[in-house]
């Protein structure tokens, strides 16, 4: 029987399946919640919600307000899926630090506490990357063998 690290960490010291999952489980959670509970509510950006992005001091507040709305809707789909996940992590992260420390500056925690919990999540996997089960793993596995095949020959 293995000890337990192996399930932790897996035999190679590399991450697990369990951890491997565990991020997939992540991903699909807050990808999902951050698109469609959150960013598919602003595409397009109502007028409000762009007259909102003017008072925190943003030029071209209607650019911002589209760049949010994508963030958070295709930043959140790509999230979900483990595509393009560390630039799509980078873009979520900057837009829930602006809802953050500046649109909910002046709010109780209560009231910010989506944007702090979906800017954590997205700087993990700013670090981490997306895991195995994703299709950035799939698409690097994907180039690599076809780099080898390539020069096998």
């Amino acid at each position: 029987m293995k000890p337990y690290h192996h399930f932790l960490i897996g035999g190679d010291g590399g991450a697990s399946v369990a951890a491997d999952a565990g991020l997939l489980v992540l991903r699909l959670m807050a990808g999902f919640a951050l698109a469609f509970a959150h960013g598919i509510n602003k595409i397009p950006p109502s007028p409000g919600f762009i007259e909102g992005v003017a008072t925190l001091g943003f030029p071209a507040p209607a650019l911002f307000g589209w760049a949010a709305g994508i963030a958070e809707l295709v930043g959140g789909v790509c999230l979900a899926v483990g595509l393009l996940t560390r630039p799509a992590s980078v873009l979520i992260a900057f837009t829930m630090a602006v809802a953050f420390f500046l649109r909910h500056a002046d709010d109780p925690f209560a009231t910010k506490e989506k944007a702090f919990l979906f800017g954590g999540i997205a700087l993990l996997f700013i670090f981490v990357g997306a895991g195995r089960f994703s299709l950035d793993s799939f698409l690097r596995g994907r180039a690599s063998k076809h780099t080898v095949s390539r020069y096998a020959r």
